[in-house]
């Protein structure tokens, strides 16, 4: 397999818009690198220029220690799998898989070995005299990453495979692909607007952002050291809350005020916000670091109920402190109504914060120190 490293990767359209912007990315060998962020924001114009299906305006890309910038596609030893599958319909799935193989005049006999290795390892063998119309969208999937096997490329791209395929098949293809991935030993990068696919298959993500990448990490990583509010916000389901306090003298320390309540950060976090006395920030929690107190009591935040949703085991409570809007994610034994008052104790050692004008980290520091 292969290496892949952007440097200094931009693209740019006429009129000036950069659709990607000077993209630093180190793909190790081996690795399963999920490219994540909003509809728009790039990444699939950098998966593009990966392939070579888009021309890179500006930087360098290599695959493998090669400079690719001038490479066609064809000579790239790439495959890609889209999202609507480019499956061609007149061939039985079969031909599809050896298409590739027929153009670059591989042996039949090699072909047919490769074809039934992989229909095997994606259980597709039984549909191999079918053409596409006769199968469901996920064997549809399984036909595309075949045919992609087949070729043992160095690098696997995927382009929002999933996102055609209903939320119990998208769970059921998210466990096959990181399989196939452990099986293959290959290096795969595969974009994505899901962030829980993201962070239940990769290995790195990169977050990326008006065509800026805005942090590179390990999943867990990346949830727990976020490099600022939009990454916090991104990684996570439900989503990060994010309330707007402001930095008050408390005793010989500090407190973070809201109106509606007031509460101490951890120490670890205290020295780092100390700069920021007499400010607004905004203070991050994530809705499962909330916990119910019984009772309303030092520390604890008053807030009023707007939404319950049950989901099984848990329960989202959709509520407003103050006028600001959180999540909270609770058991389901607990009986909470609309238009109630309940009171939460925040897990404060996990909380997170953010300067109020540049969204920046107000813990990068202590960040780095963890990495």
């Amino acid at each position: 397999m292969a290496k892949v490293e952007l440097k200094g990767i931009s693209k740019i359209y006429e009129g000036g818009v950069k659709a990607v912007d000077n993209a630093n990315i180190v793909v190790e060998d081996k690795e399963f690198v999920v490219f994540v962020g909003p509809s728009g924001c790039g990444k699939s114009t950098t998966l593009r220029m990966v392939a070579g299906l888009e021309d890179i305006s500006e930087g360098e890309l290599y695959i493998d220690g090669e400079l690719m910038n001038d490479v066609p596609p064809k000579d790239r030893n790439i495959a890609m799998v889209f999202q609507n599958y480019a499956l061609y319909p007149h061939m039985t799935v079969y031909d599809n898989m050896a298409f590739g193989l027929r153009i670059k005049k591989v042996p039949k006999d090699e072909i047919d070995k490769r074809v039934h290795e992989a229909a095997v390892k994606l259980d597709i063998e039984k549909f191999l005299d079918r053409k596409p119309k006769a199968l469901s969208g996920g064997q549809r999937q399984r036909v595309a990453v075949g045919r992609a096997i087949v070729r043992k490329p160095k690098v696997f791209l995927f382009d929002e495979p999933l996102s055609n395929l209903d939320a119990k098949l998208r769970v059921q293809m998210r466990a096959e692909l990181s399989k196939l991935h452990h099986d293959l030993d290959a290096t795969m990068i595969y974009v994505t607007h899901d962030q829980v696919e993201a962070m239940t298959m990769a290995s790195k993500i990169v977050v990326i952002k008006d065509g800026k990448v805005q942090q590179i990490g390990a999943p867990l990583f990346l949830y727990n050291h976020p490099v600022n509010k939009f990454v916090a916000g991104f990684i996570g389901s439900p989503p990060m809350n994010f309330l707007t306090v402001k930095v008050e003298k408390d005793g010989n320390g500090i407190a973070l005020s809201e109106g509606t309540f007031k509460i101490k950060p951890d120490a670890a976090h205290e020295p780092y916000l100390k700069a920021y006395e007499g400010k607004e920030i905004y203070f991050g929690i994530r809705p499962e670091d909330l916990r119910y107190a019984e009772k309303a009591e030092k520390g604890t935040m008053p807030v009023q109920i707007t939404v319950v949703e049950p989901l099984g085991a848990d329960i989202h409570l959709w509520l407003t402190a103050g006028n600001q809007p959180l999540v909270a994610r609770m058991e389901s034994h607990y009986d909470f109504k609309v238009g109630g008052t309940v009171n939460l104790s925040p897990e404060m050692a996990k909380a997170r914060y953010f300067d109020k004008d540049t969204e920046l980290s107000i813990l990068a520091e202590l960040d780095r120190k963890a990495e």
